[in-house]
């Protein structure tokens, strides 16, 4: 089988792109990326996308962006996973080549939520759970990670301070990152002091909306990252029949599948991406991969574990708090900020002697996880 690196990244800064369409968007990372690779050329193209259907009235994203780039002919489709669509469409993109069938991959994640509203947010992001169990009682994706996090506080005596200290890391990433949507530092303080969405859940301790794209170029041929392996596993939606909710275990096999296939010991990664969409989500992914021990994520956060300078630096670029959360897009950003790492072009939020990182990327409440490990080639 083939080996799988990545030849380039493309990014569009996280925000509010209201003159951009969703077109425009992952045209402009894929540009981008191929601009860093101008002698490779792209045998077939997967885009990542949750909300097109519903936000833009807008489908065959693949053909279409075949077509704005002028690729007509090449195979091209669309991956939907939720806020996980971005990391599966990778993991596509890594079995096409894994399996000898294509040498190029494209592989963009885009989404344009800010046209929709709070409203119409609100309801897309409620999809990402059962229409039968969840969808009817009107509870909210935030409702139900806000129930979550009252679960995994009460049952391992977490208190909001501590939880805090996930959204502080990810803003202190931010500040010096180009693409981020917030750049901003605050504080446990600032996110104690902010309003409650959905109790324990505040302002600060929740991901913003926002537009945004972000490819990257998968080839067969050599570059500067590899990734040694790509797994997507899944979970009993949030609530119905899922035994134990304290256990992601879609984070749980995603990861140690991963980790087996790339001959990596968790000992040996120099830094994560995590899917930290809200503190009880980063704890419990971290905590289901073996990272924490249960219950501890939050003190390990608290005592300085996953910072830049930490023994395992996690969201280098802000994660889904402060880079932002563009949710068909997450996944991707999450790859291309590995390869920025792993290529050592990450500027100023560069983690020194960088060779092994880790990507998480989860759609609904750990409902479907895709993980990938990459190591530097230089």
């Amino acid at each position: 089988m083939n080996r799988v690196f990545i030849r380039s990244a493309g990014l569009v800064p996280v925000g509010e792109h209201w003159e951009k369409g969703l077109a425009d968007l992952m045209y402009e990372a894929a540009s981008n990326a191929l601009l860093a690779a101008p002698d490779v050329k792209p045998d077939k193209i997967i885009v990542g996308n949750m909300f097109s259907g519903y936000a833009e009235h807008q489908e065959q994203l693949g053909s279409l962006l075949a077509s704005a780039l002028g690729m007509a002919g090449v195979a091209a489709i669309k991956v939907e996973a939720a806020c996980g669509s971005g990391g599966v469409a990778v993991h596509e993109g890594y079995l096409s080549i894994k399996s000898g069938e294509y040498e190029n991959v494209l592989v963009v994640g885009v989404e344009k939520m800010k046209d929709m509203g709070t409203g119409k947010a609100t309801k897309a992001l409620s999809m990402a759970e059962s229409a039968e169990y969840t969808q009817v009682t009107g509870a909210s994706f935030i409702s139900l990670n806000a129930l979550l996090s009252k679960v995994y506080m009460a049952h391992y005596g977490r208190k909001d301070e501590e939880m805090a200290s996930f959204p502080v890391i990810a803003h202190r990433n931010g500040v010096t990152a180009g693409h981020a949507q917030f750049r901003k530092e605050i504080s446990v303080k600032d996110v104690l002091s902010s309003a409650i969405i959905a109790d324990p859940i505040r302002l600060l301790s929740s991901p913003p909306a926002g537009d945004g794209a972000a490819a990257v170029l998968l080839s067969s041929k050599g570059g500067e990252v590899e990734v040694l392996a790509s797994e997507v596993a899944t979970n009993q939606f949030i609530f119905q029949e899922r035994e134990n909710l304290l256990d992601f275990m879609a984070s749980r096999i995603a990861s140690s599948r991963a980790l087996a296939k790339a001959g990596i010991d968790l000992s040996m990664i120099d830094f994560m991406e995590v899917h930290d969409a809200f503190p009880v989500v980063a704890a419990l992914a971290l905590e289901s991969m073996g990272i924490s021990k249960p219950g501890m994520a939050p003190i390990d956060a608290m005592n300085g574990r996953f910072n830049g300078d930490g023994e395992l630096p996690i969201g280098t670029f802000g994660g889904l708090k402060a880079r932002g959360h563009p949710v068909g897009a997450t996944g991707a950003y999450q790859v291309a900020e590995a390869y920025l790492q792993l290529s050592g072009g990450a500027g100023k939020n560069q983690i020194g002697g960088a060779k092994i990182g880790l990507t998480h990327n989860v759609g609904g409440i750990d409902s479907t996880c895709a993980v990938h490990v990459l190591r530097s080639a230089i």
